[in-house]
């Protein structure tokens, strides 16, 4: 079956290629059961090309990723590479991608599936029917802008320093985009930034003011410092519907949502670029939250799901495939409801099973769903 839709795979390190091959049985179920079919590129990234060509990315690589419509990516890093030069460290094989296709917007969603309530350490009542979006600025802030550094003062004593810096247009932009998602969901935005203390916080509810104001009709927007935001949503998650801040916040504030869902095993995300005008296209790139998890890698323990359900987020927002999205959510939700899983999201009274017998119950789960 031709396509003329290309997905770009890049397994990466640790448990990386593990949950990507157990995702990609469900790619290939689609096109023999829904006719969704795609042209299939694959690549090395993180460790695994360092090892094969001395850096985290090759420009070979970089240039099929952005020919092709989306990127499932995997994971990247472990201790092997600790003592790796900086600029070859597996994780900046990621940034580059990011930088290089400028994917501005990373979105991570933190949905409790029903039958993980008792998963999180937080009281059912108070993450039972959660569903927020964190929309993290990816391309910008202290992660990216310039001076930063280590110097020597005198005497051996050294300073580090980091540099926290926006534009407005890099802070209009993801403003924008939290208005879109806003309007499809619950209508509400909560901006996170440090205005008490930081002047790049001081602009960011400066321009997210005004940009509500002349973009945000029906939007209710709410300003909220970074450290009581850390602290709702531990304390009261439901009162959030998308929240959006800057690099290094929504680096910290969605581990943490992370964790109200009781796993980062279950936590997919998807970077967003910009819409090109001409071509209509938009680079993107689709990962689960955790990590590569080094210590389980190769044992086939690896919960597939965040993988699987960043899948579910490619078909919705790089190809409108909503249907066929919501049918793999739904999926997902009834085999973690049928008993078995995985190690890190194991209940009491539960079977524990490995990531291919979690992917072949929701593989079962499919196909029950559409006969």
């Amino acid at each position: 079956m031709s396509s003329n839709r290309t997905l770009m795979i890049l397994p990466g390190d640790g448990v990386g290629p593990e949950v990507v091959s157990e995702t990609l049985r469900v790619v290939d179920w689609l096109a023999k059961n829904k006719t969704v079919s795609f042209n299939i590129k694959e690549g090395l990234v993180g460790g695994a090309s360092y090892d094969k060509y001395g850096t985290p990315l090759t420009d070979e690589t970089l240039a099929d990723s952005m020919d092709a419509d989306a990127i499932l990516f995997g994971s990247v890093g472990g201790p092997k590479y600790d003592g790796v030069d900086f600029e070859n460290r597996p994780e900046n094989g990621l940034l580059r991608l990011r930088k290089e296709m400028d994917l501005f917007a990373n979105l991570r969603p933190a949905m409790v599936f029903p039958s993980l309530v008792d998963a999180s350490s937080l009281k059912p009542d108070i993450i039972s029917g959660l569903d927020i979006l964190i929309l993290r600025e990816l391309t910008g802030g202290i992660y990216f802008a310039q001076p930063r550094g280590i110097e020597e003062i005198s005497d051996g004593i050294k300073k580090g320093y980091d540099t926290n810096l926006y534009t407005t247009p890099e802070i209009e932009r993801i403003g924008r985009v939290a208005f879109d998602l806003a309007k499809a969901r619950n209508g509400k935005v909560t901006s996170v930034e440090k205005a008490n203390v930081m002047m790049s916080g001081v602009l960011w509810r400066e321009v997210m003011t005004k940009l509500h104001k002349e973009e945000g009709v029906g939007i209710d927007m709410h300003h909220m410092y970074a450290d009581n935001c850390a602290m709702q949503l531990v304390k009261e998650p439901k009162q959030f519907d998308v929240i959006v801040t800057d690099n290094l916040f929504g680096d910290i504030l969605s581990d943490c949502a992370a964790m109200l869902t009781g796993s980062l095993g279950m936590l997919p995300s998807a970077s967003l670029g910009s819409v090109d005008k001409v071509t209509g296209k938009r680079f993107a790139l689709y990962e689960p939250v955790h990590g590569s998890a080094p210590d389980i890698a190769g044992k086939g323990l690896a919960n597939p799901l965040a993988e699987l359900l960043s899948f579910s987020m490619m078909l919705r927002y790089s190809f409108d495939m909503k249907d066929e999205a919501d049918l793999i959510d739904k999926a997902v939700s009834q085999a973690l409801d049928a008993g078995p899983r995985t190690a890190d999201i194991m209940a009491e009274g539960r079977e524990k099973v490995g990531t291919k017998g979690m992917m072949d119950i929701v593989i079962r789960k499919l196909e029950e769903l559409t006969n």
